[in-house]
């Protein structure tokens, strides 16, 4: 891919200019979180995955740029003399680390004589959580999201790529990118919410007895394992809590993608720079740590990323990563915990399954009406499997009802 940028854009009723920008180093911090992250001025961003100082981390550990596929090109748009918008874009030459699965459109594609690689992608790398994609300053919100669709779809143009995709967008953007043309698809993961519980016991009382029995049976088997839990933030974060995370991360990662995103060199950039973003929740036995999980703390919402051990103790998975979560959340009034991609063994636990959102645009016409009726029809699919799943849940049927 050649390093084109899309221009400037006269058709947007105003003058902007719209640059791809090969490293996070050539945008500076306060422009770029004065679009991602506004309200941080005030206290945490809303999306601790979209500012500065996490990109940042990604470039610089190596988890992203040369080699890793992907390549950042990220876009920029100017207006009156300042910087209106800005987009994660990435160049991809394959489809690992995006929760969003289009490898059978990669296969269908290729099979038909295209090249579906190098593709662009406006995402968190690794990272399954929603949040703006196209990241305004106030003010510009639609100028600045029109401006980034377009500067994007001409770059993928430019370079006659074959598509662009934008994951884990919010259901606003969902919608405002299908208006102005884009396809959108829906996913499914599964959240829990804070229905303005005070501590744990208040969540428990509104589950089904039998739901609410398994939870505790749960929790006392994992806290019987021998050993202590703790939950670190910000300066009680020690760099001795990466390098037993580190071997957590490399166990996980080796069974779950054959070789792990992240690399070692971002957990200590994590310590230097994003420890305050942070909530690691540690168990420790006989002085050696043996489970870890990893969360990102947002303004209203815990995100749950990463999970790993050199220990298996019965439960313990579903206390570090669930319930602590879920008890984290409640004494920081947080509205809600995302607790990552897949997994329907959420559902008995309190997480309740919910709409994720997309966006893509294909190059070659046939191709994209091939995949607009799959995605409406997929789109019915999950409607139908979230009404059917959430009809399992584990709360109380009034309790279902007061929340519908």
């Amino acid at each position: 891919m050649t390093d084109q940028s899309p221009g400037t854009d006269q058709s947007l009723g105003h003058a902007v200019e719209i640059e791809a920008i090969p490293s996070i180093h050539q945008i500076p911090e306060a422009d770029w979180d004065a679009c991602a992250c506004p309200e941080s001025r005030d206290g945490r961003p809303m999306d601790p995955f979209t500012t500065h100082r996490f990109l940042k981390a990604l470039e610089d550990s190596g988890s992203v740029g040369v080699g890793t596929g992907w390549d950042p090109r990220y876009l920029v748009a100017r207006s009156d003399n300042q910087v209106i918008a800005v987009a994660p874009l990435y160049a991809k030459s394959h489809s690992q680390g995006e929760y969003i699965f289009d490898f059978n459109w990669a296969h269908a594609y290729e099979n038909a004589g295209g090249a579906y690689y190098p593709k662009l992608q406006i995402a968190v790398p690794f990272t399954p959580a929603t949040g703006r994609r196209f990241l305004t300053r106030p003010g510009y919100e639609t100028l600045g999201l029109t401006a980034l669709v377009q500067g994007a779809v001409q770059l993928a143009a430019n370079n006659d790529l074959s598509s662009l995709h934008i994951t884990f967008c919010s259901e606003a953007e969902a919608i405002a990118g299908e208006e102005i043309g884009l396809l959108r698809r829906t996913s499914q993961q599964f959240h829990w919410v804070n229905d303005g519980y005070t501590t744990f016991d208040d969540f428990l009382t509104s589950l089904s007895s039998r739901k609410r029995k398994n939870i505790r049976k749960e929790r006392l088997q994992a806290q019987g394992f021998g050993g202590e839990i703790e939950t670190l933030t910000g300066e009680a974060i020690a760099p001795h809590h990466w390098d037993a995370f580190w071997r957590f991360y490399q166990d996980t990662g080796a069974r779950k993608w054959g070789t792990p995103y992240l690399t070692r060199a971002f957990f200590d950039l994590a310590q230097d720079s994003l420890r305050d973003d942070i909530a690691l929740v540690m168990a420790h036995r006989n002085g050696t740590y043996v489970a870890g999980a990893l969360n990102f703390i947002g303004r209203e919402t815990l995100y749950g990323r990463y999970w790993g051990c050199t220990e298996h103790h019965p439960c313990l998975h579903f206390e570090a990563c669930y319930y602590q979560a879920i008890d984290l959340a409640i004494r920081h009034g947080l509205k809600r915990v995302e607790a990552g991609a897949q997994g329907e063994h959420k559902l008995a636990r309190g997480y309740l399954p919910v709409e994720t959102h997309s966006l893509h645009w294909l190059a070659d016409k046939g191709f994209a009406e091939a995949v607009k009726r799959f995605l409406d029809a997929e789109r019915a699919a999950v409607g139908q499997d979230i009404e059917i799943l959430t009809s399992y849940g584990p709360f109380r049927k009034d309790q279902v009802e007061e929340q519908e």
